[in-house]
């Protein structure tokens, strides 16, 4: 399923990845530091929503409370708890 995640208070507008079960792939940010942006889908590509949560909740920028990392880590768990809620119904 692709899932696309509205951002708060980053550079970046829109991620969007898909989900398959707890697998990430396919990451994609819109807007925000590119190159930098870039090298993390690739290396968080195939990654679970709890390795990335792991890794990247709560991570901040600069004075800001959240940075696009963050984000990707909230992004992936509502994706997982909608596609869960789905599969309940």
């Amino acid at each position: 399923m692709r899932y696309e995640y509205k951002t708060e208070n980053t550079c970046s507008q829109l991620i969007s990845f898909d989900i398959e079960g707890n697998v990430i792939t396919n990451i994609s940010f819109y807007g925000g530091c590119n190159g930098n942006l870039k090298a993390i889908s690739k290396l968080l590509d195939g990654a679970t929503v709890e390795q990335i949560e792991e890794k990247l909740l709560g991570n901040t920028c600069g004075r800001r409370p959240t940075s696009c990392t963050d984000q990707l880590a909230r992004a992936v768990r509502a994706a997982y708890e909608e596609e869960t809620q789905r599969r309940t119904i």
